[in-house]
């Protein structure tokens, strides 16, 4: 087992509906924001923090993110059939991603600050955590709706609770996932089952984050990172 992740998985399969007319001919990963394509935003995390290993899932308009991709030193797992979500999407691309932890992070959100995946790298202990969720306090998680999704403890543990909102970014071991006898199912199942175990925790995102999966969520982004780089 890998003591330190060094493999991410970048979760591109959905279909992007809250998008509306922008995703009825590309994939949400692909629209751009500052500039850039969505995607390409996520990379450039993985770049920075040095990633060995970079596994894409796709699915809907897929070979639209491979050409995108092509010449790049990125695996994909194309998912074919009914849609794998997140759980899914994480087992069926184990066998490209390797041994042990590994971060997975989301398309379809901005970051400013310090490298998110650097964050989680320097916080994990993988003798206490089987999973390190990066969170964003709701009150400036921008472009999303809502309370929060955890709180923290005082050993950082998190628990169902408003307050903090996933941010998209973790740290996960994938033991157990092949418990888990859906096909298609949602990391939710995965975190509450290590959460009743006290191995689930949180690190705070100390920089900007929006959530761009709505259209009036670009402007925003866009906002941010005009900001950060003034």
């Amino acid at each position: 087992m890998r003591p330190i992740p060094n493999a991410l998985m970048l979760f591109a399969a959905g279909f992007g509906t809250r998008m509306g007319a922008l995703t009825a001919t590309q994939p949400k990963p692909l629209i751009p924001v500052g500039g850039r394509a969505l995607i390409d935003h996520a990379l450039a995390l993985a770049e920075g923090a040095d990633v060995a290993r970079i596994v894409v899932n796709t699915h809907y308009l897929g070979g639209q993110i491979a050409a995108h991709l092509n010449g790049r030193n990125i695996l994909i797992s194309a998912e074919q059939g009914p849609i794998l979500e997140t759980g899914g999407g994480l087992r069926a691309a184990l066998p490209l991603l390797g041994a042990g932890p590994v971060f997975t992070l989301n398309t379809d959100a901005v970051w400013t600050g310090p490298n998110v995946l650097s964050t989680l790298r320097a916080a994990w202990d993988g003798c206490r955590m089987s999973a390190l969720l990066a969170l964003v306090p709701a009150g400036r998680a921008l472009g999303h709706t809502g309370a929060g999704d955890f709180a923290l403890d005082a050993d950082g543990r998190i628990a169902r609770a408003p307050g903090l909102v996933y941010s998209g970014a973790q740290i996960i071991n994938p033991v157990g996932l092949d418990d888990i006898p859906d096909r298609a199912f949602s990391l939710n199942l995965q975190w509450d089952r290590l959460i009743a175990e006290g191995r689930a925790f949180g690190v705070v995102h100390q920089g900007g984050w929006c959530d761009v999966g709505r259209p009036e969520s670009i402007a925003l982004a866009a906002s941010m990172l005009e900001r950060a780089d003034g």
